[in-house]
């Protein structure tokens, strides 16, 4: 019965969970933003941002944030497209324990070059970015959670993804998870969100229980 058990965990591993945008919530709506099917678009708010400490001084927490509460390990993916106007306009996912931990990662626009970009943030904030050659239009991203680890991926055709972080957030909490944006800069610009999608993944921890007390 054990085996069966494991094999049928291991079967069911990866669950894609039709998520269901107006099942969703916000956390800083945006005043203009509308669902239509499995888009959402927005006017994202101008003057807004994520942000915590490092080098600037400042903590800042404003930006529009449209989430599902999620525990456990998983997947998350998303295709963006934005009109990006002023330096430091930016949208992507979000994963969110707290105001005091959580990541962002997406496009953010800076001096006329669209960046991949990724702030991990455990109390302070910590800022990378890949450069990416020209500006396309869309581009895809997905997040994998697993214990306390979150792997970031980013794809220009949404088939062909490369890493580009491997950054820790606490484990063993419920997280809000979604879809986020923000105009640190600017006046705010049209934003919108394709095909997001949750995709349950068994416990690691649980699976590896499992096999090493087969009976």
């Amino acid at each position: 019965m054990k085996n069966l058990l494991i094999v049928l965990l291991l079967g069911f591993s990866q669950v894609v969970l039709s998520q269901n945008l107006n099942d969703m919530q916000w956390f800083n709506a945006p005043e203009k933003w509308e669902v239509d099917g499995s888009s959402l678009k927005m006017f994202v708010t101008p003057q807004s941002d994520y942000w915590r400490k490092t080098h600037y001084g400042f903590t800042i927490d404003d930006g529009p944030f449209y989430y599902a509460q999620r525990g456990g390990e998983f997947e998350v993916s998303v295709k963006i497209t934005g009109e990006y106007r002023t330096r430091f306009d930016q949208m992507g996912l979000m994963i969110r324990v707290d105001e005091k931990h959580w990541i962002k990662t997406g496009i953010e626009y800076v001096d006329g070059v669209y960046n991949f970009s990724a702030v991990v943030t455990n109390d302070h904030s910590s800022w990378s970015v890949i450069a990416l050659e020209g500006k396309p239009k869309s581009i895809w991203i997905k997040a994998i959670r697993r214990r306390d680890a979150v792997e970031i991926f980013y794809s220009l055709d949404g088939k062909k993804y490369q890493m580009s972080n491997l950054a820790y957030l606490p484990d063993h909490k419920p997280l809000m998870v979604g879809m986020m944006a923000a105009s640190p800069d600017g006046n705010g610009f049209n934003a919108t969100f394709d095909d997001f999608k949750i995709t349950h993944l068994a416990d690691e921890r649980r699976l590896e229980w499992l096999e090493n007390n087969k009976e």
